[in-house]
């Protein structure tokens, strides 16, 4: 029990300076140092640090009574105690000069600021070491998590939609003159669509077991990297709701956070070690919607805090939004559609494409040796009822390949399909794919003059490994007879290297205008089918 000097107004309100009400806790009237947040003000004490909640309603908590605080102190102790059981020390009551209970504070251990994360890397020390041991402690801390239906139920595709519709909305109530309405209104779609067509992607994180009551509040400067260890605080106590989740949402926050702090390379060197230590697998995309989510969150906190007079919130509001639409176009689900005659270097373009957007490529030449059971480097039969080429196993052949990229694209992969896609028809049902799995659709196709199809043809039939089993024969008759693609963008492939790559890079990044390298006169194209 602890009695209190002065607890003025300004502080529960959030209002003024948090100096103005200090706390007599056996110091005299020795005003303590303070820090404040959006929800909270701590008060540093000799080797202590004592927390007291605002009494503040944001919307997505309510602090304004005195029996609301206290349950959220003694949960914050509870729930803390998870990760620094030796740092939470327990609820006090602080008490008027009239002797009735008025408030709580949770007391804590005081830590070294020196070895926060965040101070340690925006000073730019050495912290490899540190990001192993974080990842070790939330494997183990996840893999003993608590799990239940209902936990899994907040990582549903419709509950996670509600959730981003929440979050973009409480942004939206903050944003004023602090965030960009354009760029809100941006993410909120960005996010809606990207969840849209990955509900068997969340089902499956359900399935093995991925969803667990988390931190879900883990940023750097509540990480202290100690010599025996770190000590992880401040969890999110207010909501259990907003504490479940899936184990790669809880790792993103402190992934944004480190990325936000100047540290990409560390915010991914942390997904990696925990990929390794914990097991788990996931699309990149995946990791992108959550640090998104994770960023929104943050620009919605610190708009709070612009609102609260913080000079510096405004610009970091402004920077996580900017941060959360920047992991929302990256991590956009993907299908490009790679066709064009044999020799034109389609496999190549497809090959580099899927490099830079990390996708998954699909061959139609390998699958239909795989369906008759070849080796891919082996040569196919041509005649007799064994022809790969029939077109009932040409059918076959891209019905498997579209029934992949399916699958892949639902689990949150981008897909690149390299086949000749000479036919309208599997080019309309792969446009179709992309509507029904919620995807970005890019279609190239690649061409090249007759001379240089003639030699590459040749060259590659000579080459160990080679899985076409295309002539340069073949290679005329498909240019001669294949329909006009108009909503294809044409490739050269002949083209200086260098050109080539540039343009590999735009459509990556999704600059590259349609028709923006149009074919040339000489060159293999269907354009005169």
């Amino acid at each position: 029990m602890v009695s209190v000097s002065n607890l003025a107004p300004p502080v529960g309100a959030g209002t003024g300076d948090p100096r103005d009400a200090y706390l007599d806790l056996g110091g005299g009237a020795a005003r303590p140092e303070v820090a404040e947040t959006h929800s909270a003000v701590v008060f540093f004490v000799g080797d202590r640090a004592y927390k007291l909640k605002k009494r503040v309603s944001l919307g997505f908590l309510d602090f304004t009574t005195v029996e609301g605080r206290r349950r959220a102190c003694e949960r914050e102790v509870e729930l803390n105690r998870r990760l620094a059981p030796d740092v939470y020390l327990g609820v006090l009551d602080i008490v008027g000069n009239d002797g009735v209970v008025c408030d709580h504070l949770v007391a804590m251990r005081r830590l070294p600021v020196d070895r926060r994360l965040s101070t340690l890397v925006t000073r730019g020390s050495k912290v490899g070491p540190e990001l192993r041991r974080l990842a070790r402690v939330m494997a183990d801390f996840h893999s003993r998590a608590e799990r239940s239906r209902e936990v899994d139920s907040s990582s549903t595709g419709p509950t996670l939609l509600a959730r981003w519709e929440t979050s973009l909305h409480e942004a939206a109530l903050q944003a004023g003159t602090v965030l960009e309405h354009d760029r809100l209104e941006r993410v909120a779609a960005l996010g809606r669509r990207y969840l849209a067509g990955r509900f068997d992607l969340l089902a499956e994180r359900i399935a093995r077991g991925r969803i667990c009551d988390g931190h879900g509040d883990l940023l750097a400067e509540d990480i202290f990297c100690l010599d025996d260890g770190p000590r992880v605080l401040d969890c999110l106590e207010f909501d259990d709701r907003l504490r479940y989740g899936d184990v790669v949402a809880d790792m993103a926050f402190c992934a944004m956070d480190l990325e936000h702090l100047g540290a990409p390379e560390a915010a991914r060197e942390l997904l990696a070690h925990y990929r390794e230590l914990s097991g788990d697998t996931w699309p990149s995309s995946l990791a992108d919607f959550y640090l998104a989510a994770r960023a929104v969150v943050r620009a919605t906190v610190r708009a709070i805090r612009a609102s609260q007079g913080e000079p510096s919130a405004a610009d970091e509001a402004q920077r996580h939004l900017a941060q959360a639409e920047a992991h929302l176009q990256r991590g956009r689900v993907r299908l490009v559609v790679v066709g064009g005659a044999p020799g034109t270097g389609k496999s190549t373009v497809a090959t580099e494409l899927a490099s830079a957007i990390d996708a998954v490529v699909l061959r139609s030449d390998e699958l239909r040796k795989q369906q008759a059971g070849l080796d891919v480097i082996e040569p196919g039969p041509v005649g007799g009822n064994g022809n790969l080429y029939l077109s009932s196993v040409t059918d076959s052949t891209y019905a498997q390949l579209l029934d992949e990229a399916r699958s892949c694209l639902e689990r949150g992969l981008s897909v690149v399909l390299d086949a000749t896609f000479r036919d309208p028809l599997w080019r309309a049902r792969a446009r179709a794919v992309a509507v029904t799995t919620v995807a970005d659709l890019d279609e190239v196709r690649c061409t090249a003059p007759p001379d240089v199809v003639a030699a590459r043809v040749a060259s590659r039939t000579r080459q160990v490994g080679n899985i076409s089993d295309a002539t340069g024969t073949v290679a005329f008759q498909i240019a001669a007879t294949e329909p006009p693609w108009p909503s294809a963008m044409d490739l050269d492939t002949s083209r200086p290297p260098e050109d080539v790559a540039a343009m590999v890079r735009a459509i990556a990044a999704g600059t590259a205008n349609q028709q923006a390298r149009p074919v040339g006169a000489g060159a293999i194209a269907g354009a005169t089918a």
